[in-house]
């Protein structure tokens, strides 16, 4: 039986389940010195990083290793989820310019049914949502005034939904930008923490002007997310949003989804389309594609609309909160068209006709005008099932990017994110890792040897895949989308004397397997 040693090789598994604007995935070679002069090199960088190399006491490491392990195995996350809108529309005098479409907020993953560590359990017979959430904004004082409490509904799909509707930017708020500010509280009113949205652009109105790419603050690119709501005579109770339901498409009076909208070309297919760069112009065929399901509707031109006519002629860029149209394409020349419309809580298809007086112009009706604007979402995940303490989960660590050094027997892993403190650690599985931290972006930990995942590893033949997650001090478990894999090398394990030695070519995959990775030492995987 051939000896396999292990190199480390690392593998950025970001998987988003519909996020089809993701790149490709990308392979890079990286050539290595000598392992001696590497292990040497990399000996001297961490004696020159600044701050202190930090690890678990054996038993404190014991105890949470099985506290790791289960949450590994049983999926004990929970996970908290802000959608909102890129701009916000100020208010004037006593006038309130409700967000639209309003931020809503998400709670999913198994661990919310388990008995936490920091809250009671949920005991049998008791009804209602385990945490309430109250919504306002950075600056407000946390009066009842300012601040919106969140009633969480439980959906279908086991996800409990909440919708701050009534959240405004006042006349006297004279800031630029903004951030949503979410604080949920378990019941028996032990505080899980405090969370925040991406940054929000406060706008006056909509531009009334023609865009210019000469400045791209309030333009849409292909590849971003959007929502669409439409509101009949500017009403705001007949507000509707483009959403989906059981696989289909319908105009939701409660709850908005996001969309990713890509340029398309004529020969793409429902599905199926090659992906476009650049800012989306009125005229231009476009797809969108549901951020949580990955249900598209066909290619449609998107069309800007004036005093519910579509202008057939205009190719400006489109602008946030804007009003627009969907026509599908393979109209007969000199009629309206067909257009994306709502009736009700259907999405159906609307019929237009040719304005008399412009030939470049289609009469539409209310239903078939949407209007568009950029969306944002940040989303938490985290476990207390490990944790014995009453302090918040906050501030959850973001992971954004890893990069290795060093390797073979010698390799580092910086992680660069948000939210990082000294109080983190770094765990490979069940096995921590030596952990530095540098500042609240940067963490740097030793990449543990392959033989603390099992005495087995030297007759594998497959790689070793285990997920990257942070462990607070205190016990709280931060998962993360991101994995290490230990990639195998081939050499031949020393037999009893008299052993014949092997045919040459006995093993060609290993042989494969050993030539490549003892040239190139690792290879760095980006994955989606």
């Amino acid at each position: 039986m051939p000896l396999l040693k292990y190199r480390r090789l690392i593998w950025l598994d970001t998987y988003s389940p519909a996020d089809p604007e993701v790149p490709p995935n990308p392979l890079t070679h990286l050539s290595l010195r000598d392992r001696s002069e590497m292990q040497l090199q990399s000996e001297a960088d961490r004696r020159s990083l600044p701050g202190t190399w930090t690890r678990s006491s054996p038993e404190h490491a014991t105890i949470l290793r099985g506290g790791v392990r289960r949450c590994l195995q049983q999926q004990c996350e929970q996970t908290v989820r802000i959608l909102h809108a890129k701009v916000a529309q100020k208010s004037y005098g006593n006038e309130k310019r409700f967000f639209c479409p309003p931020p809503c907020v998400y709670l999913s993953g198994p661990g919310w049914r388990v008995k936490s560590g920091q809250g009671q359990a949920h005991q049998a017979g008791e009804s209602g949502p385990t945490v309430c959430g109250y919504m306002g904004l950075d600056s407000a004082s946390g009066s009842a005034a300012e601040t919106q409490k969140l009633n969480f509904e439980q959906q279908p799909d086991s996800r409990e939904f909440g919708c701050a509707k009534t959240l405004y930017v006042s006349d006297a708020d004279k800031r630029k930008h903004f951030r949503l500010v979410l604080r949920l509280v378990l019941r028996g009113g032990l505080e899980l923490g405090t969370f925040h949205s991406r940054l929000i652009k406060v706008i006056s109105k909509p531009s009334q002007k023609k865009q210019s790419l000469k400045n791209t603050d309030l333009c849409i690119s292909s590849g971003s997310k959007v929502s669409l709501f439409n509101r009949l005579r500017s009403q705001t109770v007949s507000t509707r949003y483009l959403s989906v339901q059981d696989g289909a498409f319908v105009a939701s009076a409660r709850q908005w989804a996001a969309f990713t909208l890509h340029l398309a070309d004529g020969h793409s297919s429902q599905g199926d389309f090659p992906r476009r760069e650049g800012y989306v112009r009125y005229g231009s065929l476009v797809q969108l594609v549901c951020t949580v399901t990955g249900i598209t509707l066909p290619p449609m031109i998107i069309r800007k609309v004036a005093k519910q006519c579509a202008l057939l002629d205009v190719d400006e860029p489109i602008s946030q909160l804007h009003k627009c149209a969907f026509q599908f394409p393979g109209s007969p020349p000199g009629g309206g068209g067909t257009y994306l419309c709502l009736a009700t809580e259907k999405v159906v298809q609307f019929q237009a006709s040719p304005c008399p007086k412009e030939a470049n112009r289609a009469l539409l009706n209310d239903s078939s005008c949407w209007t568009i604007i950029g969306t944002e979402a940040v989303e938490f995940s985290f476990s207390t099932s490990l944790a014995c303490t009453r302090e918040p989960v906050t501030p959850v660590p973001l992971i954004s990017t890893l990069e290795l050094s060093g390797g073979g027997d010698v390799a580092m892993l910086e992680l660069h994110g948000e939210n990082f403190h000294a109080g983190l650690k770094v765990w490979f599985g069940d096995v921590e890792a030596e952990t530095m931290y540098r500042s609240p972006r940067s963490l740097v930990c030793v990449v543990p040897d392959v033989a603390a995942f099992g005495s087995d590893w030297r007759w594998l033949r497959a790689p070793i895949t285990v997920p990257v997650s942070l462990v607070r001090v205190d016990g709280i478990f931060y998962p993360s989308a991101f994995s290490f894999t230990y990639t195998p090398e081939y050499s031949a394990r020393p037999g009893p004397p008299g052993t014949p030695e092997p045919a040459t070519g006995a093993d060609a995959l290993l042989e494969s397997i050993h030539q490549e990775f003892t040239r190139t030492n690792f290879h760095l995987f980006i994955q989606t």
